[in-house]
């Protein structure tokens, strides 16, 4: 049975409504920014609130809409957030081939020949509003990461534009989600704003009635601890949303804000302050690159990259047989000569011998080979012309063989020229 991409999905992500719904790996901890978030808000409605109701019989009930109608935007924007694909690159199943390129280095077990060797550029250059940007190679997805994006090793995926991972809503934030990111922490802030101060208006209310700041503390010491608690979340919240304030006005993101924050280097991305918020808060989002729902589709097995032969080893492929016919010749070609020497030289010395013992005009003593007298004529003739050449008692090397000899020099020297030039 085929199975969706979610199933097979290599990441630490986790998956809800079968692949619809994508979470990072600590994803638990959005029980604990819920509960950070609802309790307060449920404390405030039921205790202060209600209370606020009496006190402002014509306002009563539009803070208590308020406070529930902006609880529920933050925990929409938490949502979007975290339970969204943040911009996550696919991962390749194999590394770029048109990226490799190939080199020659000698090998000591070759003998000091050379060698292709497979080379890989871990880093190149590509061009950014003007602005050369180099990219870097990502070993675990096998692609070249674009421009702002980074490897997420808590969710082990490259992202887009990526910026942080934040632990508290359980997600890498990056070009997909960013946006809700920001509206999330400045909404959060306008709600600890909200109810820190419904909080303190009630204290006012009662210390109207009983006199005394103490009296009223201990009237409503509920609408005291809500007041410590959003000061305090004031100081996260509300820190995070100057922060990223400055980030989008710059055009930076928190990991670009980081590391590159002591190189003082151009940024490439700053539009201006205005274009950098249209940018963030006024463009289409870009589709996710990824449908986790879907099948998923086998691809067909891929050869390993071809390295490229040197000339060397193009010869060795492409004649090799010529070259092993060439070494056979040169074998041979050798062979005949020692045995045509070795025929002359017993020539000679039969010559010498025959001269002393046998009459001159006898044509078996003139030739030396101990022919037998009773053989007829004609193979006597044959012998005489046979293919070693003699001729009146001279052993010479026939012109079939001086021919084969020459060509298999001439090929023995063509390669060894040949060598040298490699």
């Amino acid at each position: 049975m085929a199975k969706r991409v979610y199933q097979v999905w290599k990441g630490s992500n986790k998956f809800l409504f079968r692949g619809r719904l994508i979470f990072g790996p600590d994803a638990k901890s959005l029980v604990v920014t819920l509960l950070l978030i609802l309790v307060p808000v449920v404390l405030f409605c039921t205790l202060v609130a209600s209370n606020l109701l009496d006190e402002i019989p014509d306002g009563g009930s539009a803070i208590l809409v308020v406070a529930i109608v902006f609880t529920i935007y933050v925990l929409v924007l938490l949502l979007c957030t975290s339970a969204r694909d943040p911009g996550i690159i696919p991962r390749n199943s194999h590394p770029p081939e048109e990226e490799f390129c190939y080199e020659s280095s000698a090998s000591a077990e070759a003998g000091g020949r050379q060698t292709p060797s497979l080379q890989f550029p871990r880093t190149k250059e590509v061009i950014v509003n003007g602005y050369p940007v180099r990219v870097k190679y990502c070993e675990t997805c096998m692609l070249y990461r674009p421009p702002r994006c980074s490897h997420c090793s808590i969710c082990n995926n490259c992202v887009e534009r990526f910026d942080h991972h934040c632990p508290w809503v359980g997600q890498c934030i990056g070009m997909r989600n960013y946006r809700y990111f920001f509206l999330f922490v400045s909404s959060s802030t306008l709600l600890c704003i909200f109810v820190f101060a419904m909080s303190a208006l009630h204290i006012k209310f009662l210390f109207d009635d009983k006199g005394t700041v103490w009296k009223a503390m201990r009237e409503s010491p509920i609408s005291v601890v809500l007041m410590g608690y959003c000061f305090i979340s004031l100081w996260f919240v509300g820190g995070l949303t100057g922060f990223h304030l400055y980030l989008i006005g710059t055009n930076q993101t928190t990991y670009e804000n980081f590391r590159y924050r002591a190189d003082n280097r151009i940024n490439a991305y700053d539009l201006g302050c205005l274009k950098n918020f249209l940018e963030v808060f006024c463009t289409k989002i870009k589709p996710s690159r990824n449908d986790f729902h879907a099948y998923v589709r086998e691809e067909p097995p891929r050869l390993p990259p071809r390295m490229v032969p040197t000339l060397e080893e193009e010869a060795d492929d492409c004649g090799g047989d010529r070259r092993a016919k060439v070494e056979d010749d040169l074998e041979i070609g050798d062979d005949l000569l020692k045995i045509s020497q070795r025929r002359n030289f017993e020539v000679e010395e039969i010559r010498s011998r025959g001269s002393e013992s046998l009459p001159r005009n006898s044509s078996e003593a003139e030739l030396g080979l101990g022919s037998d007298p009773q053989q007829p004529a004609g193979i006597r003739s044959e012998t005489r012309h046979s293919s070693w050449g003699r001729r009146s008692g001279n052993l010479e090397i026939s012109p079939d063989i001086l021919a084969m000899n020459s060509t298999v020099t001439e090929n023995r020297n063509h390669n060894t020229r040949k060598e040298e030039h490699h």
